[in-house]
């Protein structure tokens, strides 16, 4: 200990006071806010963020502190909330828009085999996974599928 004090350039009785201290009086109120964060975030199952978060503390628990601590806090600790997603399709319509008349008189009742293609997306963890299938619209039946990454043309 007398070699590391020498080297630092510390006393060592000011390092022996050093670590009769302890932590830090703010040290202490952060780790005790920690533990009710953890709290709070686990009543909500995972779901509120540093704002809702940070309401409870002030609304039920009668705590004041900054959004910023609580965020900072929250990071240390790896609590993230569920944020809204974007919803984002692939064909959007207007509903202001009027319809464009059937110039190809179709029919939707088949009467004879033939088939019908369909383009599906869902948002996976990993980004958006696209479902082709074409199906035979007089048995009912998949006849074909592929999935990738980006709509095929």
């Amino acid at each position: 200990m007398t070699t590391m004090c020498r080297v630092l350039g510390v006393s060592t009785s000011g390092y022996g006071a050093w670590r009769q201290r302890g932590l830090p009086a703010r040290a202490r109120e952060d780790a005790e806010l920690t533990v009710l964060i953890q709290k709070i975030h686990s009543e909500s199952r995972g779901t509120y963020g540093t704002p809702r978060v940070h309401a409870e503390l002030r609304l039920s628990y009668g705590i004041r502190c900054s959004r910023k601590r609580v965020a900072r806090l929250m990071r240390k600790a790896d609590l993230v909330g569920v944020h809204r997603r974007k919803t984002r399709g692939i064909t959007r319509r207007d509903p202001a828009r009027t319809a464009y008349p059937d110039l190809v008189q179709r029919v939707f009742e088949p009467t004879e085999p033939n088939r019908v293609a369909d383009l599906t997306q869902y948002h996976t963890a990993e980004g958006w996974l696209y479902l082709a299938t074409v199906m035979d619209a007089y048995s009912r039946r998949i006849i074909g599928w592929a999935m990738g990454d980006r709509p095929v043309p």
